[in-house]
């Protein structure tokens, strides 16, 4: 016996059997646990996109007001030789 022919007596021998009873109220449950689940999605994903923005606004006041790029001045002159 071979592979396909195993495969295809183990589908006939599935078949045989009764199909289970299928829920009459499963397509309005199933919509309406897509619908939640796609709500959740958005509102997370506007949360994070939010979260990033803000995020990016700190980050530009910070680097507005504290201007790291500038190294500061020092504290003391060096000393003058050979004046």
């Amino acid at each position: 016996m071979s592979g396909a022919s195993r495969k295809e007596d183990g589908i006939r021998r599935m078949l045989d059997f009764p199909h289970p009873v299928v829920p009459a109220d499963l397509v309005p449950r199933a919509t309406e646990r897509g619908i939640r689940r796609r709500r959740r999605r958005r509102s997370a994903r506007r949360a994070l996109w939010a979260l990033l923005v803000v995020a990016v606004i700190v980050f530009a006041v910070w680097a507005w007001v504290t201007e790291p790029w500038y190294t500061p001045p020092s504290g003391t002159t060096p000393p003058l030789e050979g004046f």
